[in-house]
C-alpha cells in the first residue's frame, strides 16, 4: 500500500477499511435500493467505538451489480449516501466510501481481492498500513488486507460462503467483536 506524501499534518494515520454488504449492512444481494439499508446486529456500536477511538473509517466494496446491468452506478451511490447518512444520525462519521463497479471477468486493479481500493485510500489520507485493519465477511476481504500489508479480521456474518481463511487470520462474531479486538491491539 502506497502512502500519500502530501497527506497534510497526519502522517502515518491509522485506519479501518470495512466491506459494506455482510459486514456493515444486512446482505440482500445485489443492493441497489436506498430502502434497502438495514445495519446489522452491533455494526453501528463496533463502528462508533472503532471513530471514537480516532480511527479513520472507509468502506470498501465490490459493487459488480453495476457491471451486471442490475443497477446504475448513481443506485449504488445512492445507497452509500443513505448508509453514511443514518450512520452520521448515530454518531459515526464515514470518512470515505470507496466501490469497484467492475464485473469480476474484467480483472481491474480495485476488485477485491486486489489492494486497488486501498491503495487510492493509502494516498487520499495518507495511511500507514502498519497501522491500519481489514474487516469483512469474505475471503476476499482478508485477501485484499494481506495484499495491501494490513492486519485483517474476519467477521462470521453476511450470508456468503466465508472462502478458504487460514486459520491464523482472527475471527469475531460480528462489528462490534472486530472492533473490540482491533482495540485490544492497539499499542
Amino acid at each position: 500500500m502506497r502512502r500519500h506524501r502530501g497527506a497534510g499534518t497526519h502522517p502515518g494515520r491509522a485506519a479501518v477499511f470495512l466491506d459494506r454488504d455482510g459486514t456493515i449492512l444486512d446482505e440482500t444481494g445485489y443492493l441497489g435500493d436506498p430502502g434497502g439499508v438495514t445495519f446489522l446486529d452491533g455494526a453501528v456500536e463496533g463502528m462508533r467505538l472503532l471513530h471514537r477511538a480516532g480511527y479513520i473509517l472507509l468502506v470498501v466494496t465490490n459493487q459488480s451489480g453495476i457491471a451486471r446491468g442490475y443497477f446504475q452506478e448513481e443506485d449504488a451511490l445512492a445507497v452509500n449516501l443513505r448508509m453514511a447518512q443514518e450512520l452520521g444520525a448515530k454518531g459515526v462519521k464515514l470518512d470515505g466510501i470507496y466501490h469497484c463497479p467492475h464485473h469480476p471477468d474484467d480483472q481491474c486493479a480495485c476488485r477485491k481481492p486486489a489492494a486497488g481500493m486501498l491503495e487510492r485510500a493509502a494516498y487520499d489520507f495518507g495511511l500507514d498500513p502498519g497501522k491500519c485493519w481489514v474487516v469483512g465477511d469474505t475471503d476476499r476481504d482478508v485477501q485484499m488486507g494481506i495484499a495491501g500489508g494490513l492486519r485483517t479480521v474476519l467477521v462470521l456474518t453476511g450470508k456468503q460462503d466465508k472462502g478458504m481463511v487460514s486459520e491464523t487470520v482472527p475471527k469475531a462474531a460480528g462489528l462490534l467483536d472486530a472492533a473490540r479486538l482491533i482495540l485490544e491491539e492497539r499499542p
